[in-house]
């Protein structure tokens, strides 16, 4: 049998909003359809409030724990999404241009970026959403510690140097030997609506209770975190690749299998990534930003909104917006935690 990533075809359904790629490979077994994930409709006094009810929470917790990852719609603004997105589409165009020096994931369609670290780009509900952080500290602990925030762009045709369009390797960002309970939850936040055609991630439901074992490549190599094809192939789990709303927050175990698709699209489609480390995880890393965002996350704290813990090295306006463009690729940071 070949390798899954060689597909006959990709047929593309749309039930209950959500588009299901089911994979057709060179052989007569039939291939189920995979559960989709779950998604969570905050009211409106859940948004006013920014926080979810108990039964709302308590679902959300249940699909983090059983799937290792949950959808919930309408918490990012879309004006502020617009704002930010015109940005960074700016800047990915330009890190496109540096073609194989550039930051990519696994291939030149998958781009590895950071949001301008600048006050006039920072907005609260976006990186600190208050339901995000309720949901990742009821599975986390209390104040859990956000030490990474970046994004990957999905970019459309063409590509630079001649490149073609590709589908990542399945893949775990965890590429080291992990805890086997959650430790680490990423906050994606898409700055535009993403389905099947502007490349939607590729997600395997239920993959974050699988151990490093499943995993061939060694940590910080551009291929790092892939699947074994025979587990793909016989391990009982199916990839789904979910419609996302604008405004959605995605939650995400970092040990969860997923993959970069294609973007068939004319546009960049850019995905935003927070993790959110367990309070007693040691990891190392740090965010950059820039002093006037300092106040900014310290109203949040004043008013009760913040959550987490954020470990800084602030630096002067000029050093953030000269170094945010010049980061490393996805693989080459370090998850893991101290011993």
């Amino acid at each position: 049998m070949p390798s899954i990533l060689a597909l006959a075809r990709r047929a593309v359904v749309r039930p209950l909003g959500l588009y299901v790629a089911k994979l057709t490979y060179y052989t007569t077994a039939a291939v189920a359809t995979p559960r989709l994930p779950g998604v969570i409709e905050p009211s409106a006094q859940e948004l006013a409030n920014k926080r979810l009810d108990a039964r709302n929470l308590e679902k959300a917790v249940r699909h983090v724990h059983r799937d290792g990852l949950v959808v919930v719609n309408g918490l990012a603004p879309h004006a502020e999404l617009d704002t930010l997105n015109a940005r960074m589409v700016e800047d990915a165009l330009v890190l496109q241009a540096r073609g194989e020096k550039g930051p990519f994931n696994y291939n030149q369609g998958n781009l590895q970026l950071d949001a301008p670290p600048v006050s006039e780009f920072f907005f609260p509900s976006i990186f600190a959403n208050s339901i995000a952080t309720q949901i990742t500290s009821s599975v986390l602990g209390p104040r859990p510690q956000w030490t990474f925030c970046s994004a990957n762009a999905a970019m459309p045709p063409p590509l630079p140097s001649g490149a073609s369009a590709q589908r990542q390797p399945v893949h775990a960002d965890a590429d080291f030997a992990f805890p086997s309970h959650p430790f680490a939850l990423v906050v994606n936040v898409p700055l535009v609506a993403m389905d099947a055609r502007n490349g939607s991630t590729e997600v395997w439901l239920g993959t974050h209770t699988q151990d490093a074992s499943a995993q061939e490549g060694a940590h910080g190599e551009r291929a790092s975190g892939r699947i074994k094809e025979s587990l793909l192939r016989d391990g009982g789990f199916e990839p789904v690749q979910p419609s996302v709303d604008k405004g959605a927050v995605v939650i995400r175990d970092l040990r969860l299998w997923h993959a970069g698709m294609p973007n068939w699209s004319a546009d960049v489609r850019i995905m935003l990534a927070m993790i959110h480390f367990a309070p007693w995880y040691r990891n190392r890393m740090r965010l950059e930003l820039s002093e006037d965002v300092k106040p900014l996350l310290e109203q949040l704290e004043t008013r009760g909104e913040l959550g987490l813990e954020v470990p800084v090295d602030w630096v002067t306006r000029e050093e953030a917006l000269g170094r945010y463009m010049n980061r490393g690729f996805g693989n080459s940071y370090d998850f893991d935690q101290e011993a």
